[in-house]
This record gives structure tokens, sequence and C-alpha cells, in this order.
């Protein structure tokens, strides 16, 4: 008698306790030991709305396989019971698996469903970010020292994330993030500047719109993006070593030595600026902001950052009830059933 094979589903269409046949992309592998030395990895498989881990332990027949042969952007087609852990979310009791193949197309197999990336075309929102520092930056040299450096690093920040794993986690993020921002902290800024209008010296606008399109430019240096949309960025030397804010001031340090008639005093406002947004050195930052204008680029960026890590756990849940499945980044599930 022969036994019929589980139906090939989506991922994000299970419910606990259902063992199917679905596609994932691997979006993370990490080695890890337990508390007696021994290795395993934590995997992590997704499609375009649900995320779920996986270990794979020391002594399971798949251990080489996913230290030699596994790594994240392979799509596979995946044999697994799905959970829910009260504490750490969705997980997958692998039965089986193997990389996919042309022929799985038949079953459903497409890998633009598995991955993330952003909504809106890279091209495009360079250059705007590009047209907007024209027409918000007045002081010709610093305009010219950020088209130069956003000119300089178009290829790779059209590729890049805006954080590896947080917020705009997915190629194009840096820009869409970016972007963002920019705009926030024009807004902001022509508020404040009217609220403070008794000021001197007024809210430097165009210290506000330097910093913003460039307050994670060292991004460009602290990863390096993958080959294909489905490849995640992976960190630099130099990135683990420094960090994306300083990073980010050595590439713009180093930029502004083309440009002698820039100010002085304006490049080093627009540093601390780069430094300092963060505000909290439990988030990274060196030193503590000293300047207004590094208030506004923080609460926008931190708003807009925040925002995107809420509208995508509620635009891709799946989870019946009220609330959303809990989500590992803001570490809670959200309310979802409203009618206002």
């Amino acid at each position: 008698m022969s036994r019929s094979k589980p139906a090939v589903r989506k991922l994000h269409e299970l419910k606990p306790g259902e063992m199917a046949d679905f596609f994932a992309v691997l979006s993370e592998r990490e080695k890890r030991a337990t508390r007696d030395g021994k290795p395993f990895y934590s995997c992590k498989f997704r499609d375009g709305r649900r995320a779920a881990t996986c270990m794979v332990w020391s002594d399971d027949a798949r251990f080489a396989e996913c230290e030699g042969e596994w790594r994240p952007g392979l799509f596979f087609k995946i044999r697994a019971t799905y959970g829910e852990h009260p504490q750490f979310g969705p997980k997958l009791d692998i039965h089986n698996l193997r990389i996919a193949l042309d022929a799985d197309r038949a079953d459903g197999f497409v890998e633009s469903e598995l991955i993330d990336c952003s909504r809106y075309s890279p091209d495009e929102m360079l250059t705007e970010l590009c047209d907007l520092a024209v027409e918000s930056i007045v002081d010709e040299p610093l305009r010219k020292l950020v088209l130069n450096v956003l000119e300089a690093n178009a290829a790779k920040i059209k590729m890049l994330p805006a954080s590896p794993r947080n917020y705009y986690p997915f190629p194009g993020g840096w820009l869409e993030h970016t972007l963002s921002v920019t705009k926030k902290c024009w807004f902001l800024t022509e508020r404040y500047r009217e609220q403070n209008a008794d000021l001197t010296p007024p809210l430097n606008r165009d210290l506000v719109m330097a910093g913003a399109m460039l307050h994670e430019i060292g991004r460009v240096a602290e990863l390096q993006p993958g080959l294909a949309p489905n490849e995640p960025a992976e960190q630099t030397v130099p990135g683990r070593l420094f960090g994306h804010l300083a990073l980010g001031r050595d590439l713009v340090r180093e930029a502004a030595r083309q440009i002698p008639e820039l100010n002085a005093q304006l490049l080093q406002l627009l540093e601390h600026v780069l430094l300092s947004y963060l505000t909290l050195p439990e988030w990274g930052s060196p030193r503590l902001p000293m300047i207004p204008e590094v208030l506004i680029l923080h609460h926008a960026d931190d708003l807009d950052a925040k925002m995107e890590m809420y509208t995508r756990c509620l635009r891709k849940d799946v989870a019946p009830g009220p609330f959303t499945e809990r989500d590992p980044i803001l570490g809670k599930p959200l309310l979802k059933a409203r009618e206002v």
C-alpha cells in the first residue's frame, strides 16, 4: 500500500501541528554551542510572509550537510511539521529537505514569492534622493559633498538593506529608509525653525538634510550585499570591528578632502551628527548629541525604523485570532483585529 505524500503548501498557511511540503529560502544560519560545548546550527527558513526556525544538532544526520552545503539565500523544498513556541515563535520540525529544482516550478516554486524586497525602484529612489539634495541643501560645497558620496556609492546602496535583520532588512531597504527619513527631517526642521525663529544661529536645515541623507552611509563599508536578491548582506571585517557610525564618518571625512572650500566647522558638525544620532551608548552611539539638529534626525530615524517593523509585521501576518504571531524582532505580538 503506497503512502501519499503531503500536499505542497505555503509555509505561511500552515497551522501548528500540520505537516506539509513547502518551499522556503534559508535566510539565516548561525553556528552556536550548547552549555557543554556541543555545536549546533540555528537556521531560519522563510517565505514572503513567515519565518520559522529549526535547530540542527551535532548528532543530526543533516549536521554535516548544513555545515558544508547550506548557505543563506538557497531555496529548499522542505517537508516539516510546523509549530509555535510560546517564547521563540514559529518553529519547524524538519523531516526531509533538499535544494529546490527547476522541476519544482510545476509544484508552485516561485523564487520571488519567498523573498523580501523594496516596494519601490532603487533607481527611482536614488534619483529622488539626489533631487532632494539639490533642492534642500543651500550650501553649495555641502551639497556637492552629499551628491559625490551618493553617486560614488550608488551601485552598492541600491542593493543594501537598511539593517541586516531589524528594519528594512531587504535589498533596496537602505534607500527606502534613507529617503523616508530625509523627507521627515525636512518637514520637522521647517516646523521647528518656525517655532524657534529667535534662535541664534537658527536650526541649520542644510546640516539636518545632509545628516539624514548620509546617516547610514557607513553601511556601504559595514555590509557586503548578496550577489542576488535572495542572498542576505554579510558583515565585513571593518563592519564588525568599527560599525557603520565610525565607518560613515571616515567615508565622509575622506570625501570632504576633495572639497577644500567646504566650511570646516560645518563638516565638523556633520561628523558629530553622524556619530551621535543614535543618542544612546547602548544603541552604539559613541557620543551624546550636543546640538539640536541631531534630535530631529534621531527621532525621524527611530520612528521610521520602528514603523516599518510594525507595518511589516501587520502586513505579513497570517495567524488566526485578534493578534499577530509574536514578532521575533519586536519581541511581542501586535493587535490586528481593529475596525477603526
